[in-house]
């Protein structure tokens, strides 16, 4: 049995590591092997960020990837706390009855709903303007140069 709550929690706390994938589809699951490099190349652009400062152009493209890959699992718990009972044990617990308790939605799925909305959220937003004001940060600069 498959169950909706902890599938929510999996995909926000272990998400950009594709363990909501290895629970919900196992390890033959492409994109669950998929996920940590992302996650892995956004450590890797704070590790150079740290090295390097923040001038450090290939951290601005690899910061974001983990930024983005938190809120895109944070958006998948969501999603899986959304899901409404009967089509959660369709597709998850087929063998089970309709209204199984795996697929129902408790105290501890709104839980996880509400903390992946918010830390999705704050973490999206903040990947967004670091990349949207290193990238104006970058061009201001150009136009310096280009006018000396």
């Amino acid at each position: 049995m498959k169950h909706k709550t902890l599938a929510t929690w999996l995909a926000f706390w272990g998400g950009p590591l594709g363990l909501h994938r290895f629970y919900l589809y196992g390890f033959s699951d492409t994109l669950a092997w998929l996920l940590p490099m992302p996650t892995a190349l956004g450590f890797y652009g704070l590790e150079r960020v740290q090295q390097f400062g923040l001038d450090d152009k290939l951290s601005w493209l690899l910061i974001p990837l983990l930024g983005f890959t938190i809120a895109g699992c944070a958006l998948n718990a969501i999603v899986y706390g959304l899901t409404p009972t009967e089509k959660w044990n369709a597709k998850f617990n087929p063998s089970a009855d309709a209204e199984a308790v795996a697929g129902q939605t408790h105290w501890g799925t709104v839980i996880g709903l509400a903390i992946a909305l918010l830390m999705g959220t704050a973490v999206l937003m903040s990947s967004l303007a670091f990349s949207f004001q290193r990238y104006f940060e970058y061009q201001i600069e150009a136009a310096r140069l280009i006018s000396q």
